[in-house]
């Protein structure tokens, strides 16, 4: 047991080979024994009947069950309900309750979490506006009428502008998604438990794990960048059209093996958090959480960037549109010159944009990672039971 109220220990898992405690039934309070000593009084023969409802007596049938009702009377044929002391059942969650209980979440703390996301994405947006509107170079002149050596000497200048374009923007995200992911863990931690915090209180804990959260997130980076590299270099030393075919295939297969690898660390970012692993041992936990339930994993990060996808168009498309009406240069301007050749008015317009679609999307994707690991954990390692304890439900203590 760590010293994050919840998580069981990694080491006592069944996942490890090992067998996870359960609860065990309380000793006779009349002093008996083992089987065969029974009691001296003895109900006489043949007045024993199944459970009724009051009223009726021995010999009396009880009413039969109406439809869809158990043949077994009230309460008989099905497992009991689920505890849930907070934003989900402690049992193994479906994909809609996973959803659900980010969305709860969101709802039950929304102090905290739209004081983490609102703040983290005024600052972020506000620094890729001013990135975007002084830092970065004039885009390349392109001369649609070159051909051979010209043509690929302008298409490389593009190509350099465009990721040149693009990185300062994707640095200031992915530092902004490390902060809310590391504080909005603690919150879905305290949520799935129905205890409350403050944003102090969820700050004061993620605080000590977001270097190694930044080092685990750059470290998931260079390998995506590494692999990238090693499927489309082949084909970019090759040139021509055979060139072109090969970096073709080895895009294909970069991606595959890119999206295998991003699902089996997915849960790296939670363990390190809950289970205060390092960078390494957090990453062969996602592994091992994840074996055997790979494509399941895949679904439910597909579904999730599905819905933040239809976010982003709902939300980005009529502030976009608004943008462009109201900006001097407007549509004219982006075809022209690019990026750099909107105004203020466009610039300031789009971040607010961005800025209500991090406010929702963050909170989403931090909620579905962390349930999701819940959830992992609860079907291999029965966390449930160490969740019920330390939410304090009835009929659970200490003992393994």
């Amino acid at each position: 047991m760590n010293d994050t109220p919840g998580w069981a220990s990694p080491g006592s898992a069944p996942s490890d080979g090992q067998e996870a405690g359960v609860p065990r039934p309380s000793e006779p309070v009349d002093g008996s024994g083992p089987a065969g000593k029974w009691s001296s009084t003895q109900p006489p023969a043949g007045q024993w009947s199944p459970p009724s409802n009051s009223g009726t007596g021995p010999g009396v049938p009880p009413p039969p069950p109406g439809p869809g009702a158990s043949p077994y009377g009230p309460g008989w044929g099905r497992p009991p309900a689920a505890a849930k002391p907070g934003v989900i059942p402690l049992r193994p969650l479906g994909v809609g309750e996973i959803l659900d209980g980010a969305v709860s979440t969101m709802r039950a703390h929304w102090r905290t979490v739209l004081g983490i996301t609102l703040a983290v994405s005024v600052i972020a947006q506000t620094a890729i506006l001013l990135v975007q509107r002084y830092l970065l170079p004039e885009p390349p002149s392109v001369d649609r009428n070159a051909t051979g050596a010209e043509a690929l000497r302008q298409a490389t200048e593009s190509l350099r502008y465009s990721l040149l374009n693009s990185a300062p923007p994707l640095l200031i995200s992915m530092l902004a998604t490390i902060f809310t992911t590391a504080v909005l863990t603690v919150v879905i931690s305290r949520s799935v438990l129905g205890r409350s915090v403050t944003l102090s209180d969820a700050w004061a804990e993620a605080r000590p794990r977001l270097f190694p959260l930044l080092g685990l997130t750059l470290l998931l980076a260079v390998m995506a960048g590494a692999i990238m590299t090693a499927g489309l270099l082949p084909g970019f030393l090759i040139g021509d059209t055979a060139g072109v075919g090969l970096a073709f295939i080895g895009l294909l297969a970069a991606v595959g093996v890119f999206l295998w690898l991003m699902v089996r660390f997915c849960l790296a970012s939670p363990a390190l958090m809950l289970e205060r692993q390092s960078i390494t041992a957090s990453m062969r936990r996602s592994a091992k959480l994840v074996r055997g339930a790979w494509w399941r994993t895949f679904g439910i990060l597909a579904l999730t960037w599905l819905l933040t996808l239809i976010v982003m168009l709902v939300i980005g498309i009529p502030f976009g549109l608004v943008a462009l009406a109201v900006d001097d240069g407007g549509l004219s301007s982006f075809l022209t010159e690019g990026a750099t050749g909107f105004g203020w008015p466009f610039l300031i317009i789009s971040a607010i944009g961005d800025v209500v679609i991090a406010t929702i999307t963050y909170p989403l994707s931090a909620g579905v990672m962390a349930l999701l690991y819940v959830d992992q954990r609860i079907r291999r390692e029965a966390l449930d039971l160490e969740l019920a304890r330390a939410a304090g439900l009835p009929g659970y203590d200490n003992r393994s």
